[in-house]
């Protein structure tokens, strides 16, 4: 068994732990309840809850069509109180949609990042260590809805089809999800270092 157990843990590829710096380039918060869509900031004040009074904080969530394991409105862990988005990412996305621009507020941002290659590729568990002393783990990626489409196309009009666009242009590459670990204040200009942890492929045998 010993031997077996050996054999198995070789097949491993392991990509051992490594940091990354970028900078806040913006923060945004929702000033509606019943609106995803976010405003710039001077500066976000970061609770255990998320952003206070933004419309995703709060220490539980209802669960919806991203968890079809519960049923929906199931009260769960809220581990997607912050949505950060990547200013390249952004560039990218609009370039393969054909608009002029893509603000992360069209989209629910909340912190947009500059300098961390290929951000909404992070993997969960990656803390986000703020330079005012804020950290956030990273839970995972946020897929691309049409939801934040028609977001696009109400700030794109004269433009068809961008709602149903966004989520094919935008796979990979609409940024991550993640909670406060640490609370504090994070403004833009700030550094922020990613501390990605030990990565490996855990494979169907």
């Amino acid at each position: 068994m010993t031997d077996q157990l050996q054999l198995l843990a070789n097949d491993f590829r392991i990509t051992p732990a490594f940091r990354t710096s970028g900078k806040v380039e913006g923060v945004f918060r929702t000033v509606s309840a019943e609106d995803f869509r976010t405003t710039a900031t001077d500066a976000l004040e970061m609770t255990f809850e998320g952003i206070s009074g933004d419309r995703h904080g709060g220490y539980t969530r209802r669960s919806g069509g991203r968890e079809p394991w519960y049923p929906r409105g199931t009260e769960m862990c809220n581990e997607r109180q912050i949505s950060i988005l990547s200013a390249e990412e952004l560039s990218l996305i609009a370039t393969r949609m054909e608009i002029a621009e893509l603000k992360a507020e069209w989209i629910g941002g909340n912190i947009t990042l500059s300098g961390i290659p290929n951000l909404t590729m992070v993997p969960p568990r990656t803390r986000l260590v703020f330079e005012g002393g804020v950290v956030i783990r990273v839970d995972g990626d946020n897929k691309p809805c049409r939801f934040a489409g028609e977001a696009i196309a109400e700030a794109n009009p004269g433009r068809e089809g961008l709602d149903l666009l966004f989520p094919q242009k935008a796979k990979r590459l609409r940024g991550l999800v993640g909670y406060v670990e640490i609370p504090g204040k994070i403004a833009a200009g700030e550094a922020v270092t990613t501390h990605v942890p030990e990565q490996w492929i855990y494979e169907r045998i």
